[in-house]
């Protein structure tokens, strides 16, 4: 065989394999684009939008989550987390590393590699990284508390079935300001979904549950689980001691 034929024929092979192997992910990716994705609603802040809020964090006992001190939790058996909320610090694991975050002062955190304390520039980036790890994998347990955080935007949405849902923008704060959520309830006001428009995702609207609560020792109310298409995002077993 000639070399221009056999780098052809490789040409031709490799070829084949990408489309192959990407062929199935665009399509299945445009059937979720047209399928789901949809521009992100208009409400009406004021006091309807934060009197719906208000029901919503009756539902999940709030005064038991403020008074809660200490939650653990294991986010989709990758990350762990050991939060001691009095003191606004925790410690953030996963792989070899535990980053011990101070979120008051993320300047004042301590990194440690298999239990070897570090510094310089390895800490400093183990530090940006558990910081993004806390703000993502906590916000998929304590979100519905947060919509009276500073910065936070809450506006009532009247949905096609007439029924009322909570839109709430993050304006500042987080490592991806300007995402919006929209909770939607069941009858009791307690938070079943939301729908996200995020910078982190491609497809506006996707919609994610919120189930299996399970009540701590604290009394408050937090998630254990959610779906979102086919994919399970699981909180391990969830922690709440005064």
């Amino acid at each position: 065989m000639k070399p221009k034929s056999k780098s052809k024929k490789i040409f031709k092979i490799v070829t084949g394999v990408i489309i192959f192997l990407t062929l199935p992910s665009i399509l299945f990716f445009g059937f979720v684009f047209f399928k789901y994705n949809e521009d992100l609603p208009t409400g009406i802040q004021g006091e309807k939008a934060d009197a719906l809020a208000y029901k919503m964090l009756e539902s999940l006992n709030y005064e038991a989550y403020k008074n809660t001190n200490y939650i653990e939790w294991t986010f989709k058996k990758r990350h762990h987390f050991e939060w001691k909320k009095s003191e606004n610090r925790c410690d953030v694991f996963w792989k070899e590393y535990r980053v011990n975050l101070n979120l008051e002062n993320y300047a004042l955190s301590k990194v440690y590699v298999h239990s070897f304390k570090m510094k310089g520039d390895m800490a400093e980036g183990l530090i940006e990284e558990a910081i993004k790890i806390f703000n993502n994998d906590s916000f998929w347990l304590v979100a519905p508390y947060k919509v009276f955080d500073e910065g936070v935007e809450r506006r009532l949405v009247k949905l096609d079935n007439n029924e009322e849902a909570l839109l709430v923008t993050y304006t500042t704060g987080g490592t991806t300001p300007g995402d919006s959520y929209l909770w939607l309830f069941d009858e009791a006001g307690k938070p079943k979904s939301f729908k996200m428009w995020t910078s982190l995702l491609p497809i506006d609207g996707l919609e994610a549950t919120w189930s299996d609560w399970t009540t701590t020792e604290s009394g408050a109310q937090l998630p254990t689980f959610h779906k979102l298409l086919i994919i399970g995002i699981e909180m391990g077993v969830v922690k709440g001691t005064i």
